[in-house]
Parts: C-alpha cells; structure tokens; sequence
C-alpha cells in the first residue's frame, strides 16, 4: 500500500515566489486527504498532481492562510459538474465559518457535509485512523494523525508444509486466520508488524500533545515560522522556531521531521540547518516536493525533490 505525502503549499502567512499558502495532501493507496486549503490551493493541485475529486478536507484552524482557498475549490468542483458529496472537517466553529463563506460560494451541485471534531476524536478509515489532538495556537486548533492499523506478521511456508498444510488454498485461509487440519495461524505466522504513522501538526507552538501523538512516528510535519532569534515573537503568536521543532522531534524519537509554514523571509537552508543542530533527519520540503513512506521493513521515509519538467499545462 503505497503512502505519501505531496506538499501543495508550504508558506507561512504570506505567499513568495516559491512558495504557496499552507496545504498539504496525503495519498495511501486510491484515498487523498487535503490537509488546509490555503488561496491557490486549487491551482497548486492542479499544476502538480491535477484536481484529483477530493471526498475529504481536514482544516487544522480557521486564519485565513488555512481556509481561503475552500470557496474557490468547491465552486470549480461545482462548475466541473460533480455529484459526489464531499466532507470537511475542522474544530468548532467550522460550521459557522461556512455560514460566513455561503454568500462567496453559492450553490454547488453536490453536499459538503460539515463535521466538527474535538480532541481525541478518530475516523475509522479502511485500514487507518484519522485521530484529532488539541495544539497550541492560540484558537481553537487541531493537529491530525493518520494510524495505521497492525499488519498480520510473515507468513512462513515451510514451517506450514512440516505441520502438514499443502501449498494452495489452506495457505491463503491460515492467512486469513483460519485454522487449517489443526493448525493455528499463530503457528506459522510471525509477530504483527506495525502500521505507519504521520502527524501533521499544522500551526502550532511546540507542545507536550504533539510529542505524544508523534512518538516514534515515520513522519512529522511541524511548523518553523521562526528562526530561533525571534523566539519571543514565536511565543507572542503561538508559532515555533526551527529549533524548538527539531527538539520536539527528537523528544518524540520520530524518523523523520518536515519542516513547513516558512516565512518569506527565510531561503529555508537556514531553518533546515537551525533544526538539524537538535534532529538530523530534518527536511524543508518546497512546493510539490513529496515524501514517499515505505513499509518500515522496506527502509526509511525519502523526500522526492519535484522537478520543474514535472509542471502540468
């Protein structure tokens, strides 16, 4: 099952040349998931991966940075002629948002289904869970956490073959969990092996909550809206600084930190820098840049660089 995480926008409140407002779509297998819908999402997606139909939006808070691209989208979505209902999910005051946003928007041709979450709500999901954590931003803000659920452990043939179970079928049911002529799955296979992980932090300043839902995550993407010399400032507006991100991503021992919401004022080789002092598998992704998260038998979380040749038309 394939899992990535496409970085659509990686600006903090303000747009530069390279970069776009805050948005950030994760793909496991045929699912994607947009996390915030900063202005010119719709445009970002479309240059890179296409408007894929989204059946599913989680915004983190409401500042304009996260949510003034939904009304565009939904009224492209509208135009395209879609009929499939789309969900969004936000903490409260989502629906009063929305109610704000029905003049801009319009009638659409399809159901936008509002769900509030509170802290420590989950989503089932076919083989995961979406869970909602409270983070520190000064709003009501949530972070978000796909979980993957345990995966049944190797199976092992020959051990199958020397308890009497022929190639064929009765494999497939031990598999399964059936027991085959008195054998016991937990006979042949072995030690479930853990799901991914991936914690998407969105604004925030460095809290104990993120480290425990990111602990020992494949990946944490967290906030470094400043650079440590203005932490006062970092502080004053509940955001973080490269450092604090960094040392918050050792503490939790994940395998990898991304580094997202950069200011206009930075190249961003100086926040990955200022982070790696505390956490060495630091990255600050640009615009389009992906992360592919492999198993982690497979090996470890990759940044895959976006190419310019790469730009749809």
């Amino acid at each position: 099952m394939d899992l990535d995480v496409l970085f659509v926008g990686t600006a903090g409140s303000a747009p530069s040349a390279r970069r776009g407002l805050p948005a950030t779509l994760v793909r496991r297998g045929g699912d994607r998931l947009l996390f915030d819908c900063g202005e010119g999402t719709q445009r970002q997606l479309v240059r890179s991966t296409g408007l894929v139909e989204l059946e599913e939006i989680f915004i983190t808070h409401f500042h304009a940075d996260h949510v003034l691209g939904l009304p565009g989208m939904l009224k492209t979505f509208s135009l395209r002629q879609r009929e499939r209902a789309l969900t969004v999910y936000g903490p409260r005051g989502l629906r009063a948002l929305f109610r704000t946003l029905q003049p801009i928007v319009g009638r659409v041709t399809f159901d936008v289904e509002l769900v509030e979450l509170e802290p420590n709500d989950e989503l089932s999901r076919d083989g995961y869970r979406i869970a909602a954590y409270a983070t520190d931003h000064g709003v009501t803000a949530l972070g978000y956490a796909l979980v993957e659920e345990p995966r049944p452990g190797a199976f092992d043939p020959e051990r199958a073959q020397q308890l009497g179970v022929a190639p064929g079928p009765d494999f497939g049911r031990l598999q399964d969990g059936q027991t085959v002529n008195g054998v016991t799955p937990d006979q042949v296979m072995g030690e479930a092996r853990r799901g991914r992980r991936v914690v998407i932090a969105g604004d925030t300043a460095p809290c104990e909550m993120t480290r425990l839902v990111a602990f020992e995550a494949d990946l944490l993407v967290h906030e470094a809206t400043f650079l440590d010399e203005e932490a006062d400032r970092a502080a004053e507006t509940r955001h973080s600084t490269a450092a604090q991100a960094g040392e918050l991503a050792a503490a939790a021992g994940v395998n990898m930190l991304a580094l997202t919401h950069i200011s206009p004022r930075y190249g961003g080789k100086e926040v990955r820098d200022e982070a790696r002092a505390a956490f060495e598998n630091t990255v600050v992704p640009r615009d389009f840049d992906r992360i592919e998260i492999p198993f982690p038998e497979r090996g470890e979380a990759e940044l895959v660089k976006f190419s310019e040749q790469e730009l749809v038309q």
